[in-house]
């Protein structure tokens, strides 16, 4: 009997720790996400951007959009949407995945979004959380505070996708980017003015 019990013991145990330890293991990208994506989301796989009728694709820092009938990604909005200011036009976050395949539906659903400016966008929250993020004005700060380094790093830029610092010295961005960006503009552009 006393043998039973510590085995049912051992059993539940390690069935709890299991059910404690998946519970705990949720996964996060909040330092992942873009810094004009919009403050109030753990988790983030897609963006859908009503006024250009586009995706942003997180994990994978690609816009997705219609060209020539086909779904194509690129590391910037296509030409007639590039002036759209990231920071401040309304994102919808979608965690499904290729959400573009179920266009018509969320552009049924989303259209009222359109034009709209009602969104924070990460980089300019004050919650500690987001200072995680590499683009968000307070990283180094953050980063300091956990024991990882420092350096200035100042985002004033409209990025596709995150900016990777290297943690030290200074880092000034004013560029309107669509992909990646690691402190330049790339094909011989210059930081500091929208593309």
């Amino acid at each position: 009997m006393k043998k039973l019990f510590l085995f049912t013991t051992l059993v539940l145990g390690t069935c709890f720790g299991t059910l404690v330890s998946a519970q705990v293991s949720v996964s996060f990208n909040i330092g992942v996400q873009p810094v004009w994506g919009p403050t109030g989301y753990d988790e983030a796989e897609y963006y859908y951007i009503p006024d250009a009728g586009a995706y942003y694709d997180i994990n994978r820092r690609v816009f997705v959009y219609q060209q020539g009938g086909r779904w194509v990604n690129g590391a910037e909005l296509p030409g007639q949407y590039r002036n759209i200011d990231l920071y401040h036009t309304h994102k919808v976050v979608i965690n499904e995945r290729t959400p573009w395949m179920h266009n018509d539906r969320y552009r049924g659903q989303y259209a009222q979004y359109r034009g709209r400016h009602d969104q924070m966008a990460i980089r300019d929250s004050h919650e500690e959380r987001y200072f995680q993020n590499p683009g968000h004005p307070q990283h180094n700060a953050w980063m300091q505070q956990h024991g990882n380094g420092g350096g200035d790093h100042h985002d004033n830029g409209n990025h596709g996708g995150d900016y990777h610092g290297n943690g030290g010295g200074d880092h000034h961005e004013n560029g309107n980017h669509g992909g990646e960006d690691h402190g330049h503009g790339g094909d011989d552009h210059r930081d500091g003015g929208q593309r």
